[in-house]
């Protein structure tokens, strides 16, 4: 199955990616350019990211206890790229 339209890339590479080592959406997007076009599939990565024990990012923890993050996504990574418009965007840190 397709996570990412813009790119073709499946959910087989981003567990691969996952299973190399990636544990961040960024880190999976420096290898394959998911979730760097539109962004719709960055939730889907996060979701992969957290089936597969990938470790959370101090920010989506910080967004997770203000109560910033959907609660339907893990936590555990983050989003990569935020619109502007999203109050997770506010969070960041470079």
């Amino acid at each position: 199955m397709y996570v990412c339209m813009c790119h073709a890339v499946t959910e087989d590479q981003v567990k691969r990616a996952i299973d190399a080592g990636a544990d961040t959406p960024r880190q999976i997007a420096k290898g394959c350019k998911a979730g760097t076009d539109c962004g719709s599939c960055v939730r889907r990565i996060q979701a992969l990211l957290g089936e597969h024990g990938a470790r959370p990012c101090p920010t989506a923890r910080l967004a997770a206890k203000l109560g910033l993050a959907d609660p339907g996504v893990d936590a555990g990574s983050d989003p990569v790229p935020a619109p502007a418009s999203e109050p997770i965007a506010a969070l960041r840190v470079a």
